[in-house]
């Protein structure tokens, strides 16, 4: 998945546009939650990608999960 893919899927997430969170932004401080970071978990895992809470939890930034989920 592309940092472009996982910040248009943060943005609709978190209700704002998407320029507004950058590759290495901690998106806890966006307002990120954990019911969301599940919702997107979810939703990856229906795509074939296996992620858990704490993969996504241990650095909460665009550019480190575009890693994970390639």
């Amino acid at each position: 998945m592309t940092p472009d893919d996982i910040r248009t899927q943060v943005a609709a997430l978190l209700e704002v546009p998407p320029t507004t969170l950058a590759d290495h932004d901690n998106l806890l401080d966006h307002g990120l939650d954990s019911i969301r970071v599940m919702s997107l978990i979810e939703t990856w895992r229906a795509t074939g990608t296996d992620l858990t809470f704490a993969d996504l939890a241990e650095t909460p930034t665009i550019a480190a999960w575009s890693t994970l989920t390639c």
